[in-house]
């Protein structure tokens, strides 16, 4: 059941940042198409995570590297033509801005411009600090992800908790520091101790979301397709499933084909 009326108020960077402030949880979900960013702005979700994590989920990868920009604007124009009131974030794809602040802002741009999105998401500190530093002189909305970051993983080699030693930890927090300084309204914290995120979100006066990081960040994200049991390859520890649609979809798939074999689909009442 929705949980807002007819009169829908859309979330912004200031709904997140007064969110902070009156120590309100912020909910954040993925979404990838028109059908279910309805759905899932219908529930009353605050955020929307447009995710390069749609090269797994949507188009089989192995990791998030090979999805493009053209392809992250098509996804985040289906969800905007679907959403009246969460947030809608969208993921800068490897490649579109490490290394170069002017690829970045033409990234940036295409994504606001030909999807409607409110905000990009970088993965990085003080590294991309350039072309966070641009996106933003542009004033595109962007929020920061630090700790586990998936277009990094050759370079780490493991999808393991990030930041456990002291060196990283303190990258990190001063990594943090340095995104929410430039002008990052929100910071998401992937694959961290518990601990370090709580640290994190308490020195910050802007929202963080976290995955993975325990519960004293700002908010929490997830995966859809993860959550909904859709996908049950998955089985970190930080992941709630709130549903069993592998099951449900498959059944209803065979009783679909053994209808139609069985000359039961259609019946009388289901034709002209």
């Amino acid at each position: 059941m929705s949980t807002y009326g007819a009169e829908v108020k859309r979330v912004t960077t200031h709904t997140l940042q007064e969110m902070k402030h009156r120590g309100e949880k912020i909910a954040m979900l993925t979404a990838y198409d028109f059908s279910l960013a309805k759905l899932v702005d219908g529930g009353g979700i605050d955020v929307i995570l447009v995710g390069d994590s749609a090269s797994n989920v949507m188009a089989g990868h192995e990791t998030t590297l090979p999805i493009t920009l053209d392809q992250m604007i098509y996804h985040a124009s289906s969800v905007i033509r679907a959403v009246k009131r969460a947030l809608v974030v969208v993921d800068l794809p490897f490649g579109s801005y490490q290394g170069n602040s002017s690829e970045a802002l033409r990234s940036a741009i295409r994504i606001m411009k030909e999807s409607g999105a409110h905000a990009v998401k970088l993965e990085g500190g003080a590294e991309i600090q350039e072309s966070v530093s641009r996106i933003l002189s542009a004033g595109i909305p962007v929020m920061g992800h630090l700790g586990l970051t998936p277009q990094s993983i050759y370079k780490f080699g493991t999808y393991t908790v990030r930041a456990k030693e002291e060196a990283e930890a303190q990258k990190l927090k001063d990594d943090a520091l340095l995104l929410q300084e430039i002008g990052c309204f929100g910071l998401v914290l992937e694959k961290i101790p518990s601990a370090l995120a709580q640290e994190v979100s308490q020195q910050l006066h802007i929202p963080t979301i976290g995955i993975g990081a325990g519960g004293h960040t700002d908010g929490q994200v997830l995966v859809l397709q993860d959550m909904l049991g859709i996908n049950k390859d998955f089985h970190p520890r930080f992941l709630r499933r709130y549903a069993d649609l592998h099951d449900i979809i498959k059944g209803a798939v065979s009783q679909y084909v053994q209808d139609v074999r069985d000359r039961d689909f259609p019946n009388e009442k289901e034709q002209y």
